[in-house]
């Protein structure tokens, strides 16, 4: 039996890893990441070495191996201790159960999305509120207008507290990697050491610094698709910032057509980031002309599709999850790209529906034959 990633769980409650705090995982289990706490009783403490010191005894008690190394295989039973186990193992020792995976990720339901969904949606404590993000929306046009390019709103923005929001490290993190590139199809992008240390400083504040990184990436861990951090990073690093043609160079990347947006074909293609939209807008290249959705939420993230028209070149319809931290937007279209590349993606934030629909680009490729993103974005159903 191969196993690709393994999980110390100990048997004894003050174990080695586990916090000693007084804090306990009584009605706890499952939830995300708590910053009231001290302590975590979700998959992802076991990966970060912070749970309760009662997390086995409450959480885990049900799927313990304890008295059950070497039992019969029951269908009844929601894991096995004995060496037929095929995707899912728990090998037994006197003292330690230790979780292990073997073979390719297990299949992420739709259900599963959505609740994870829920989760980062909770965790997104970097989100602007209110009194830090107004906008006005102004005209609403029908989807038979929005080819029209008539300019029928003034500004979108009118406050954001840049002082408050753009020192997060998430918010400067991605401004840095914002500005390194040229919207142009068919100009090749070529990045310095430094451009591309700010790539990877992104990745690492927003997957990796935050909770809501955490929590994904423990996600993603426990159902078998990484087997550790690094690989996570270093995936998303490729799959997000690795070059390719859009026009006859490496000039593209999924995160330049995402994030920062681009000119191909006398038009604006991709630029799905509210913190970009704002930020041209405020430089007076962005003129915002109406939108044709807008999401059900009254307080930040919402969704917009808006028409607008960038130093000359239109966007018929450019949606955007507004208010959301940057963070957030990286994590949902991550998720929604790893477990339904090129479909529709379906999540719950707020307890509201919303779609993601991911494309895959499939000229060229990283790694084992792995596809770069393509393209995501948001709308309503």
């Amino acid at each position: 039996m191969k196993a690709i990633a393994v999980l110390v769980l100990c048997a004894t409650l003050f174990c080695q890893g586990y916090s000693n705090s007084s804090d306990s995982c009584q009605g706890r289990c499952g939830y995300g990441t708590d910053s009231n706490f001290s302590c975590q009783c979700n998959s992802a403490c076991e990966r970060y070495n912070d749970c309760c010191s009662d997390y086995i005894e409450i959480c885990k008690a049900s799927i313990s191996c304890k008295a059950r190394c070497g039992e019969n295989y029951s269908s009844q039973n929601e894991c096995h201790c004995n060496s037929t186990c095929s995707v899912r193992t728990w090998g037994c020792s006197e003292h330690t159960y230790v979780h292990v995976f073997v073979g390719a990720g297990e299949a992420v339901t739709d259900a599963e999305i959505k609740a994870l969904s829920e989760t980062l949606y909770a965790l997104d404590s970097n989100k602007a509120s209110a009194s830090e993000l107004i906008i006005d929306i102004q005209t609403l046009v029908s989807n038979s207008e929005t080819s029209s390019q008539i300019d029928r709103s003034p500004k979108l923005f009118r406050y954001v507290d840049e002082n408050t929001l753009f020192s997060k490290p998430t918010y400067a993190a991605l401004l840095s990697v914002l500005d390194n590139y040229n919207r142009m199809t068919g100009v090749a992008e070529d990045f310095s050491s430094q451009q591309l240390a700010e790539q990877e400083k992104f990745v690492r504040e927003t997957m990796t610094n935050t909770d809501l990184g955490r929590e994904f990436f423990a996600f993603l861990y426990t159902k078998g698709i990484y087997k550790s951090e690094e690989e996570f990073t270093e995936d998303l690093k490729m799959m997000w910032f690795g070059l390719y043609s859009r026009n006859k160079q490496l000039d593209s990347s999924g995160f330049e057509h995402i994030f920062a947006g681009e000119i191909k074909g006398g038009k604006v293609s991709g630029f799905h980031n509210w913190i970009r939209f704002y930020l041209i807008e405020k430089s007076g290249k962005l003129n915002y002309y109406s939108h044709s959705f807008n999401g059900p939420w009254t307080t930040y993230p919402d969704v917009l599709g808006m028409q607008f028209m960038w130093d000359g070149y239109y966007k018929q319809v450019g949606s955007s999850v507004i208010g959301s931290s940057p963070e957030f937007d990286f994590a949902i279209y991550s998720l929604c790209y790893i477990t339904r590349p090129g479909k529709q993606c379906h999540l719950s934030v707020g307890g509201k529906a919303l779609i993601i629909q991911t494309y895959t680009w499939d000229n060229s490729f990283y790694g084992d034959g792995k596809k770069f993103i393509g393209s995501a974005f948001p709308s309503t159903p």
